[in-house]
């Protein structure tokens, strides 16, 4: 860990502890500390078609949370994030080194400070410094990935101006990616988040510019620049994207584009939705990347795309959701192939993904959830693969 990744977390540590002191002693208070704690059972089990054996894991993600009173617009959060294996249920590879003959399911054991932070916030103005979560527009660049029990995090100060009621600017300065991995892969980095949004009567167009470097000791960038625009009128909701991103790791430059659209229509009962995603490539040799992204948010749940393929990805998809017995469902389809194809990479597949979520009594959640991917073309090297979850929550 470098020097200035230390001193961010224990900065962001002794502010914090001045400002829970200070808050608690003065009579100003704006409001009060709180406490929460929040857990979640899930069982996760993987079926690939190759010599891997199937894999099954049940785990409980233990999330304990404290946010100080506000003073005079100082505030600060202390987190901490526990994942366990439960009644023996542990036959996976979790991505560590452990049970490498099984297949992969990315939720190692694993106890860290997920969030340390202080926050000032006054007039429309948010700075905050320390461990942090960041979540940009729909995490298709930055995200918490929160799917998985532990999430991701970052070291670093960002600072957000909303004083107008149409404008939102934010940008962070990351020094440490803290992985979904646990601590032993997690990334220094000299990461830049720069993004602006502008509200219409039509929709938010957002403009953005991420500017990513991993901080290894040799020349390497990602540097992303692009535009947006999503909104809802009636019953109808579109969006539609275009990015440009340029690669570089010592001598080895590549240069790739981004595209997307997307439709939907609600009825009384039912949402349908119609979309393309292009993650463009450079002449067949490199993918569109989105390292920081919640990545299993997108182009379906069997993960078979976390990294993009070096011909590129075009996802036709569509859904429909609605909402039965108190809780919402959603199937969606998906349709893949190569942005560049070449002679023995073209058909990348399709995917059934579906899932049901309910909340209940207030303070807790449960859901189950299914995928399956079809393989395409054999040199693209994917795998025919399901997999199922089942899962219960609680927050106090």
């Amino acid at each position: 860990m470098q020097p200035a990744v230390k001193i961010s977390t224990q900065i962001a540590l002794i502010l914090l502890a001045s400002t829970c002191v200070n808050a608690n002693a003065n009579n100003e208070l704006e409001n009060k500390a709180k406490t929460s704690i929040d857990l979640n059972l899930r069982y996760e089990a993987v079926d690939q078609d190759n010599s891997s054996k199937n894999a099954s894991a049940l785990t409980l993600r233990t999330r304990l949370n404290y946010t100080s009173a506000n003073y005079n617009g100082f505030s600060g959060v202390v987190e901490f994030e526990d994942s366990r294996q439960i009644a023996g249920v542990n036959d996976y590879n979790d991505t560590v080194g452990n049970n490498t003959e099984y297949s992969v399911i990315a939720d190692p054991e694993t106890t860290e400070l997920d969030q340390a932070f202080v926050q000032y916030k006054k007039d429309g103005v948010t700075a905050k410094v320390g461990r942090q979560v960041i979540t940009l527009d729909n995490h298709r660049y930055v995200g918490h990935v929160g799917w998985r029990q532990d999430r991701q995090t970052f070291d670093a100060a960002t600072i957000t101006y909303a004083a107008l009621d149409n404008i939102k600017m934010s940008y962070s300065y990351i020094n440490k990616r803290n992985r979904i991995f646990s601590d032993e892969k997690d990334f220094d980095s000299k990461d830049h988040l720069l993004n602006i949004a502008y509200k219409t009567s039509y929709g938010k167009l957002t403009a953005y510019s991420y500017l990513l470097e991993v901080d290894e000791g040799t020349a390497n960038s990602l540097d992303t620049f692009g535009i947006s625009f999503n909104g809802k009128k009636d019953k109808f909701s579109y969006s539609a994207e275009f990015a440009a991103q340029d690669s570089e790791h010592g001598t080895t430059e590549y240069s790739a584009s981004y595209m997307a659209i997307q439709g939907g229509y609600s009825f009384d009962t039912l949402t349908l939705k119609l979309g393309a995603e292009v993650l463009g490539s450079d002449e067949a040799t490199y993918g569109f990347s989105t390292p920081l992204a919640t990545l299993h948010k997108f182009n379906g749940w069997a993960d078979q795309f976390l990294n993009t393929p070096k011909e590129g990805l075009v996802d036709l998809y569509a859904s429909i959701s609605g909402k039965v017995f108190g809780g919402g469902w959603t199937v969606t389809f998906h349709d893949y192939s190569a942005d560049e194809s070449t002679d023995t990479v073209d058909d990348l597949g399709n995917e059934i993904n579906a899932v049901y979520t309910k909340k209940f009594a207030q303070n807790y959640r449960a859901g189950i959830k299914y995928a399956a991917y079809s393989a395409g073309d054999s040199a693209a090297g994917n795998l025919d693969t399901d997999k199922f979850w089942l899962w219960v929550g609680a927050k106090f």
